[in-house]
């Protein structure tokens, strides 16, 4: 291959992660010429629906990949030859044809609250009202602080904040500190946004993301041993391993992009440490797994989680 062209949603987050995965293949293959396409998906051409609405009516099931269907239509066509994919967006089981041919190394992958009030979670008072567009965050913060009150946000990651800035009624917001990261956002304290705003870190341990948060991945479709040599050459083993766990999990829970599922693993000399979360379909306290293994079989350590939840 002489040129590989990747494919992104136009969020100025997806655009990053596009050039992040650009300067990776440029350093490993100086000689490959590398460009990109953007394609719109449903999700961003609907951002007056919720997230859950997508399931409802005319529109595709959330899980079917709201933010990675048309990628995945184009990656079919052959107009693009590779997606490049926010990881915990990506369907848990992919269509035939379809694979995670690689990941980045991992930004952090822990959550975020962004409040107008210093101190974090613990110290907002009964009542504040918290942002987020995730059914898992919600049912996270509904467990540990059922004093607050949840509403839904949508929008890039600058406009939710500027939302929240600006809107009297709204306390503070939760988003994924990698988006933050990546965007050069994230800080102890900021002011551009119209309005004092703190960012305080929810410990990954106590507050677990969603399986894959953090991760960047290269989906391709179809069999082309040239590209699939290419895109190994970035290739992160590490984050691999631990999303490889994660998405088993999920698959062995038949959950996907929108099941309030939380899940932090850690990857230390050699051995994978897993905790999930598993919140009900109803209100209810959520069923805990932890567990462990070598990294070498990821999925081995999935299923040990999974056995465990109690």
């Amino acid at each position: 291959m002489t040129e590989l062209i990747l494919g992104t949603r136009g969020s100025e987050l997806a655009l990053t992660q596009t050039e992040m995965t650009k300067a990776a293949l440029a350093a490993a293959w100086p000689a490959l010429a590398v460009r990109h396409e953007v394609i719109k998906t449903i999700g961003d051409l609907r951002p007056d629906l919720k997230l859950t609405e997508f399931s409802k009516g005319d529109h595709p099931v959330v899980d079917k990949g709201i933010f990675t269907k048309e990628l995945e239509q184009a990656l079919k066509a052959g107009t693009i030859h590779a997606a490049v994919h926010s990881l915990k967006d990506v369907p848990t089981l992919l269509d035939e044809g379809f694979s995670i041919a690689s990941v980045l190394p991992r930004a952090p992958i822990e959550d975020v609250l962004i409040s107008k009030i210093p101190g974090g979670l613990e110290v907002l008072p009964a009542g504040s009202v918290v942002a987020t567009s995730s059914v898992r965050r919600a049912r996270q913060l509904r467990w540990l602080r059922p004093d607050l009150a949840v509403t839904d946000i949508r929008g890039n990651v600058p406009t939710r904040i500027r939302k929240v800035a600006e809107d009297k009624g709204i306390t503070a917001l939760l988003l994924a500190r990698a988006g933050l990261v990546r965007l050069g956002l994230f800080r102890e304290v900021t002011k551009e946004f119209g309005a004092e705003l703190h960012m305080s870190i929810l410990a990954a341990p106590a507050f677990p993301p969603a399986a894959s948060q953090g991760a960047v991945a290269i989906e391709t479709y179809g069999e082309n041993p040239a590209l699939a040599e290419i895109l190994a050459g970035i290739n992160h083993p590490p984050t691999f391993a631990a999303i490889t766990a994660e998405r088993r999990f999920l698959e062995l829970l038949k959950a996907g992009c929108q099941t309030p599922v939380g899940v932090h693993t850690a990857l230390k000399n050699g051995t994978l440490s897993m905790k999930a979360l598993v919140f009900p379909d109803h209100d209810g306290p959520p069923q805990q797994s932890v567990a462990d293994g070598p990294a070498s079989e990821p999925r081995d350590v999935a299923a040990a989680l999974f056995r465990g939840l109690a």
